[in-house]
């Protein structure tokens, strides 16, 4: 069974991705698949999640953003930092207020407190990477340079623009 740090505990995974045998009534799939089969997915009953590689546009889910539960975002590499524009798109432009997670080989313990600046509340950690110390490294800074996805919400709702 997999397990994620998802808002800085470690759970078992309720989520499988399509293919996985132990799919449930959550399932994650990738963009590819959710455009290629847009009425298989409208009809889905359970919650839905998409997976979304460096090269795939967040703007593409605008229109159905509504009925997904969580949007898996790629980080094939530690160094491939478009996840987390990614990230902010989708939690600030596009207003996506579900689970947001970070997967793949570059999900590594030292990015962790800059993935959850960025909007991630879930991390599914590279293999190989310590849980607890990737835990710990959430809470290794109080204070970040520049606002987060959460504090930039907040400066919205109290300086509403013109």
């Amino acid at each position: 069974m997999r397990h994620i740090l998802r808002r800085r505990e470690l759970v078992a995974d309720d989520w499988a991705y399509l293919g996985e045998e132990s799919a449930g009534d959550a399932l994650i799939v990738p963009l590819a698949q959710l455009r290629a089969e847009e009425a298989r997915w409208r009809a889905w009953s359970g919650r839905l999640g998409v997976r979304l590689t460096p090269a795939d546009a967040p703007e593409e889910l605008s229109a159905g953003l509504a009925r997904l539960a969580l949007v898996a975002v790629e980080f094939p590499t530690a160094g491939d930092g478009r996840g987390y524009s990614q990230a902010r798109l989708l939690r600030g432009r596009l207003g996506f207020r579900g689970e947001l997670r970070a997967v793949g080989a570059g999900v590594k313990q030292d990015q962790v407190f800059l993935l959850a600046r960025c909007g991630f509340d879930a991390l599914e950690l590279a293999p190989g990477e310590d849980p607890e110390a990737a835990r710990r490294a959430l809470g290794r800074y109080t204070v970040g340079y520049q606002p987060g996805a959460a504090t930039v919400q907040l400066e919205r709702l109290r300086f509403p623009a013109p």
